[in-house]
């Protein structure tokens, strides 16, 4: 159902789209955390490294298809805010069409630099094999990726977030099960949880591009809407690129830090790729409210009604520390019950760095909380350079204080220390260029 988010309460308005789509992105990660699960629970401790390990390299093309997902969705919010239903359709063929290009070129590429890049970030020899399986039928996929991340931001675009919630619930339960009885019943190892994804991904993505054209068919236009525009393409452009630079150079910097930590040994990456997926749960969630925050204001933009941006900052904040607390305090006191579940022993190295880990980052939830609701604003009113500038900053500091760290005594517990540092600088910068707008006259 199509959802006007310029009319009604903030708080409330905030609050009836932004929790579907919270629950959304938690089956969302189930997809990574039940690949690891199920790698470390029926493979083994090496098989777990192996898919933690592919999984910073498969971000550099979520990268590229949450790109595609914000541009369109940004421009569309924009777009039905203003009621202008004919350019809303062709913005949603423009990016379609465009998107398609993209992940054509991208899957070559990853097909063809898998094993250097693999290789580049020290990938012992013993996960290589499985991480370059991993890897490679996950690139097979990537349409599936693309075009399920496009349908979801023409959703959210819509007002619409209860619909991806029911396709990801379904699939992700879906992939826990296909998943297990891949590896256990047929015995297929890494290979069982990679296709095991491929599958329920390939399904939701089908499903999803259904509905969307059948809500499509019910959005009534005075004219046939071009399938094609290059002045759209560049509209959506403007927001898509720095989102994509931002994922990306994330994801590169996520993969530095992946190779610094591949010289502790698998034992040490058995234990981030554990802690990391927990720690990405949160830090996705937060982005996806961030996500939501930039629909919210998209619309409201496209209406000229400036002044409700401001009353959503509010009602963010609010919302999003009252979801980032009770992840904090969980994560903080019961990590090693979390970590447990990836791990077939609750001792030893692996254990002890995945739990120390989630010590160190979840009393800072609330800051990054902060900024990625920040930054949603900020990149639904178009303010791209300013959403550039506290994302790099964080990356920056948290990648250079990684390769500092981890050459003192503190070892890889430097590493992990360069999180909240980074977050804390970003939020900061984030801050200052929401309060340096007047919302009220924009």
């Amino acid at each position: 159902m199509n959802k006007d988010l310029t009319m009604g309460k903030p708080s409330t308005v905030l609050w009836l789209f932004c929790m579907p789509l919270f629950g959304s992105v938690i089956f969302q990660q189930l997809y990574n955390i039940a690949d690891s699960f199920v790698a470390g629970k029926f493979i083994g401790t090496e098989a777990l490294a192996a898919v933690g390990n592919s999984y910073e390299i498969t971000l550099i093309f979520i990268a590229f298809a949450f790109g595609c997902n914000i541009g369109c969705s940004v421009i569309v919010s924009q777009l039905f805010g203003a009621k202008r239903y004919s350019d809303l359709k062709t913005a949603v063929y423009t990016t379609l069409i465009s998107s398609g290009v993209l992940c054509g070129l991208l899957m070559l590429g990853g097909f063809l630099f898998s094993d250097g890049l693999l290789a580049l970030i020290n990938t012992p020899a013993n996960t290589f094999a499985d991480s370059k399986l991993y890897l490679d039928i996950y690139i097979l996929g990537l349409p599936f990726v693309f075009y399920y991340n496009v349908a979801t931001g023409i959703f959210s675009a819509l007002g619409d977030s209860k619909t991806p919630f029911i396709f990801l619930a379904c699939s992700s339960i879906s992939n826990i099960l296909v998943d297990i009885v891949f590896v256990s019943v047929f015995k297929m190892g890494i290979a069982g949880v990679a296709w095991a994804t491929f599958i329920c991904q390939g399904i939701s993505c089908v499903l999803a591009l259904i509905v969307v054209f059948k809500r499509f068919a019910s959005i009534k236009t005075d004219n046939k809407p071009k399938l094609f525009s290059k002045d759209i393409l560049k509209q959506i452009s403007v927001v898509a690129i720095p989102s994509i630079l931002q994922q990306s150079f994330i994801s590169v910097g996520n993969i530095i830090i992946q190779s610094v930590i591949n010289s502790f040994g698998s034992a040490v990456m058995a234990g981030y790729s554990a802690s990391i997926k927990l720690n990405n749960m949160v830090v996705t969630s937060m982005t996806t409210l961030g996500n939501g925050m930039s629909n919210y204001t998209a619309q409201n933009i496209g209406a000229q009604k400036h002044d409700r941006v401001k009353e959503g900052f509010t009602a963010g904040f609010k919302m999003v520390c009252l979801i980032c607390l009770p992840l904090a305090v969980l994560y903080f006191f019961c990590g090693r019950s979390l970590v447990y579940i990836f791990m077939d022993s609750p001792t030893g190295s692996a254990m002890d760095a995945g739990v120390q880990f989630l010590k160190i980052v979840a009393p800072f939830y609330f800051i990054v909380s902060v900024k990625l609701m920040t930054d949603g604003i900020l990149r639904g009113a178009g303010m791209m350079r300013q959403f550039m500038i506290s994302t790099f900053a964080d990356l920056i500091i948290r990648v250079t204080l990684a390769i500092i760290l981890s050459k003192t005594s503190l070892g890889y517990t430097g590493i992990w220390m360069s999180w909240p540092i980074g977050w804390s600088v970003g939020m900061i910068l984030s801050l200052i260029c929401y309060k340096s707008v007047n919302w009220g006259t924009r």
